[in-house]
């Protein structure tokens, strides 16, 4: 066989396999996905940056493709929680929870770590809001359903922001401990390591 021949085939098929795989990537991140995924993304983007208005108007888009969408009542509850509003935070974490509740997450792991997330920021609103009891209980809750999906930030995340942040589970300990103790020694509020404690989206 003509060596010049087989170059241009071997070519030829290189070529081919990386127009196929590429288009391949192309329709699974863009034309095949499940509806409200990417108006979930762009308002995650947003909320990366800091822009609550923006990351609501996708949210509520995806929402209106796609009731019931996790990821997008997750975002909106972030939204409400950094925006410090508690009363519509905890009333999206409520219907998220209980939407995940009902549904069949055995062979669902990120549903569980979406479960898991909800409770734990949950426990966060509870918790700035002086209910301890339930902040301890939603903690408790959110570390049975997916201890690894609220351990905490990864390495990146460690170096870039914190490298000792607040935990579900250390919190939860720390709110325990001083939940045993009388009344008056307790001390449940510490601002500066308050500050660390960081939401949850999976």
């Amino acid at each position: 066989m003509n060596s010049n021949v087989l170059r241009r085939f071997i070519t030829l098929m290189i070529v081919a396999m990386l127009v196929i795989g590429t288009g391949t990537l192309m329709y699974d991140a863009f034309i095949d996905r499940p509806p409200g995924d990417y108006e979930t993304e762009k308002g995650d983007i947003h909320l990366s940056v800091k822009e609550y208005d923006q990351a609501l108007e996708w949210f509520d888009a995806a929402l209106q493709v796609s009731p019931d969408h996790r990821g997008a009542l997750m975002g909106r509850s972030v939204v409400f929680m950094q925006t410090e509003r508690s009363v519509e935070a905890m009333a999206e974490l409520d219907y998220l929870i209980a939407f995940l509740e009902r549904s069949d997450l055995s062979d669902d792991p990120t549903g569980r770590g979406t479960l898991a997330a909800a409770y734990a920021n949950r426990g966060i609103v509870h918790d700035r809001a002086g209910r301890y009891e339930q902040a301890l209980a939603d903690y408790v809750a959110a570390l049975k359903v997916d201890a690894d999906a609220v351990e905490g930030p990864g390495l990146v995340d460690k170096i870039v922001h914190d490298p000792r942040p607040s935990t579900v589970r250390k919190r939860a300990l720390y709110i325990y401990e001083q939940l045993k103790l009388p009344e008056e020694e307790r001390l449940l509020r510490v601002p500066e390591l308050d500050a660390r404690q960081r939401m949850y989206k999976p």
